[in-house]
């Protein structure tokens, strides 16, 4: 098997190691980003909802840039949302708001889901490395 090239942000490689995955692995010139919750340094998960969404963001943007890309160079977004129907006005605001960009936009998948391990929100996305061509 290859040796995978995993991305870690800094200051959080011990909880990704404590908990047994890689936040980020580049292959064949894209980023393949884990889910990104809106945990605090210790893993434990912020208390509000739009908290939760913005540190979502902040991690998730913590490995891009030390894979040296940033959210402009990401082609595809799945979120999960426990209760969607409740709350996705809630988190749309704050990602269209604070970090979706200009367009064109990268595609998006929203899947509902009833357990999130005491999250309510999670983001995984696919970049394309700005390096490779």
């Amino acid at each position: 098997m290859t040796q995978r090239d995993v991305v870690f942000p800094a200051g959080r490689q011990a909880l990704y190691e404590r908990n047994r995955y890689s936040p980020a692995i580049r292959s064949n010139g894209f980023l393949f980003v884990s889910g990104q919750v809106g945990s605090k340094a210790d893993g434990s998960p912020e208390a509000d909802l739009e908290t939760q969404v913005r540190t979502a963001f902040n991690n998730l943007n913590a490995i891009l840039a030390a894979a040296g890309s940033s959210f402009d160079d990401v082609v595809d977004v799945t979120v999960f949302i426990v209760d969607p129907q409740s709350t996705f006005e809630r988190i749309w605001s704050v990602v269209v708001s604070e970090f979706w960009g200009s367009a064109p936009h990268p595609t998006v998948t929203a899947v509902g889901v009833t357990w999130l391990y005491g999250f309510d929100f999670e983001i995984k996305v696919i970049a394309k490395l700005p390096d490779a061509t």
